[in-house]
């Protein structure tokens, strides 16, 4: 079996990496990403890229956009990219909602407001109610992470009715406030539904195995990012090591300096590895793709923490200052390691599939 990259998406990467080293050269990511930056992206087509070809995107796959998250990771690239073009555009994908696929192939925002407060599952911790009231249908609860909610045209709200679950569209949703997190890249909006009018969307029946397959691929997108944010650090650190000067040599000369560049690497590529098999695995619908997942995130997400950590130490003093990209990278690394369900759930669920054969 060839897990290499065809030779489309070694020209897709290099098309990514050029344009995100372009806009790294004069762009500081925490402060956010300009409409036309946005723009220039929806131009490239990259919005469009796992819409389908009937609904005006590229059509392609997961393996795809692991190529672009991670070029996007290297740089901690801004916007609402993830949010949108690759979590709103799976959900909207795996939900037959044709008429938002569109939409999001050309540049409008859209994203998805899954995850509540507490631990374990992502879906089966979902607590927002739907009920009717006349013709309506009206949701209650409490969305404290969304991606990118504040500029969203639209959020797919995830919420309970007494068959299951099921999802609901919400417009220009009122009431959302930016709340700080970790990763100051981010534009997050914590979403509080009170009796909101909502519209219901999506196919007949209970959504959770829907969701529980877009949780699994956003889980795959996020580790993805922290594989680029991963070569970053790791990049990073080895080249301050070459031309930082202790004792008259380089401090890549010394043993302890050699050791957590080679544990890094080794996180690194492990993690990848993970990655790129669990994105596959998505892509084909193979029957692994769930332990594939959690193998991925819990995988990347401690790699990239230890990495990212690791460069900050390599820098020294320098690396807690803003003056180096090192905090960004562990900022970045941190928000996404809690972000999609934590490590430690991801491990207990890879040890039930495995246990249950």
């Amino acid at each position: 079996m060839d897990f290499t990259f065809s030779l489309e998406q070694d020209a897709l990467r290099g098309a990514v990496r050029t344009f995100m080293l372009d806009w790294a050269s004069t762009h500081d990511a925490r402060d956010g990403l300009a409409p036309s930056d946005w723009s220039r992206i929806v131009e490239l087509g990259w919005t469009g890229l796992l819409v389908p070809e009937a609904q005006g995107g590229l059509g392609l796959g997961l393996v795809d956009a692991v190529v672009v998250l991670e070029e996007m990771g290297r740089v901690v690239f801004p916007g609402p990219y993830l949010a949108s073009a690759v979590v709103a555009t799976i959900a909207a994908r795996r939900l037959g909602l044709d008429d938002l696929l569109r939409d999001l192939a050309d540049g409008a925002i859209g994203t998805a407001a899954l995850e509540e407060s507490g631990h374990g599952d992502p879906v089966d911790r979902v607590r927002a109610r739907v009920r009717r009231r006349g013709a309506q249908w009206i949701v209650s609860g409490e969305k404290p992470i969304v991606l990118d909610a504040v500029d969203a045209r639209w959020v797919l709200v995830v919420a309970r009715t007494p068959d299951g679950i099921h999802t609901f569209r919400l417009d220009a949703p009122p009431g959302v406030e930016m709340v700080p997190t970790m990763d100051g890249t981010r534009r997050v909006g914590r979403l509080v539904l009170d009796d909101t009018a909502v519209e219901p969307v999506g196919p007949d029946g209970d959504h959770t195995a829907i969701w529980h397959a877009i949780a699994d691929d956003t889980a795959i997108a996020l580790a993805a990012e922290l594989t680029g944010v991963c070569d970053a650090s790791l990049a990073m650190a080895m080249d301050y090591a070459e031309h930082r000067v202790q004792f008259d040599q380089p401090i890549a000369a010394h043993q302890v300096i050699q050791h957590k560049l080679v544990d890094m690497l080794h996180a690194t590529e492990l993690g990848r590895v993970g990655v790129h098999y669990a994105a596959w695995a998505s892509d084909v619908n193979d029957a692994d793709v769930a332990r594939a997942s959690s193998i991925a995130k819990s995988q990347m997400g401690e790699a990239a923490v230890m990495v990212t950590g690791e460069n900050i130490q390599v820098h020294g003093a320098v690396g807690f200052t803003w003056d180096s990209r090192a905090g960004v990278l562990y900022q970045r690394a941190k928000q996404n390691d809690v972000c999609g369900g934590s490590g430690s759930w991801h491990r207990a669920r890879i040890a039930d599939l495995v246990l249950k054969g």
